[in-house]
């Protein structure tokens, strides 16, 4: 019988346990150093499975540490794994933060902005990057990708532009409609709102082709939004786009505002969602 020593089994109850790296890659396409965040699920150091993964986005003022330090993405997600109701992925956290002190101001954003391709970049080489380093399932029906706010609206934009990439796609709170009547607070930021205007989630429904309508079909769609959260208008216009155009998607509308108490209980409901994605037969 094989009978660990103290200090080797303490090395290997670490190594099952999940983690949280904070890493820097170099984008060529931005010519900057990017900062992300990364969870692994626990065992992921003792074993070469492969694990599908979730892109998870934070809002404006914010940065890639934002779901961790403030949302508690890694005691959520141990949880939910440990349950049952989340199967182990890797959970990728990126940085679209801006230039200013508070985060905001140029750059901020997940969308092109003159001499920031940063939607560039997140496809051509954020997630080859990622699939390279990782243990990822690189294929659509592993991946999958979430966020709140300006990170909610990047989410259904990246899902609508990309289908052929994401299995699922969960708003939370999401900039989704109406960028000029929702985010006066930002208004100032005149590349953001421009970017905004441009790539609006809901007008790309309303417009789309019968091709394009098919391709959203494709994706598993999650909506959330807290009643008293001021983006909630511009998501119940989502929703009747999506309705309308008969794309299937799932809705919560729960009490709540825009805010990490609600994101963090949104978060759970996300990652068992997107589970019953990866796991479902195709």
């Amino acid at each position: 019988m094989l009978v660990l020593s103290t200090a080797a089994a303490a090395t290997n109850a670490m190594a099952q346990r999940s983690r949280v790296e904070n890493l820097v890659m170099h984008s060529d396409v931005l010519n900057a150093d990017k900062t992300f965040t990364v969870y692994l699920p626990e065992g992921y150091d003792n074993s070469d499975r492969r694990y599908p993964t979730l892109y998870l986005l934070h809002g404006a003022w914010g940065c890639n540490t934002d779901w961790t330090e403030k949302g508690n993405a890694k005691t959520i997600a141990d949880e939910a794994i440990a349950s049952g109701r989340a199967l182990p992925m890797i959970i990728v956290m990126p940085d679209a933060r801006g230039q200013d002190a508070n985060y905001a101001g140029k750059n901020m954003g997940y969308f092109n902005l003159p001499g920031w391709a940063y939607e560039d970049y997140f496809f051509r080489e954020f997630i080859p990057y990622i699939d390279k380093t990782f243990r990822t399932r690189a294929e659509k029906r592993y991946r999958a990708i979430s966020g709140l706010s300006m990170g909610g609206g990047g989410t259904a934009v990246y899902a609508e532009r990309h289908p052929d990439i994401f299995a699922s796609a969960c708003p939370l709170s999401g900039l989704l409609d109406d960028p000029l009547g929702t985010t006066s607070s930002v208004i100032r930021f005149e590349e953001f709102v421009r970017a905004a205007q441009q790539t609006n989630p809901t007008e790309f429904i309303k417009n789309a082709s019968p091709a394009q309508i098919a391709a959203l079909g494709s994706v598993r769609w999650l909506i959330d939004c807290g009643d008293d959260d001021y983006l909630f208008d511009g998501n119940i216009s989502m929703i009747l786009a999506m309705r309308a155009a008969k794309i299937p998607v799932e809705v919560r509308i729960r009490n709540g505002a825009h805010n990490w108490v609600y994101w963090q209980t949104a978060l759970p409901t996300v990652l068992q969602f997107i589970s019953t994605g990866f796991a479902a037969d195709r």
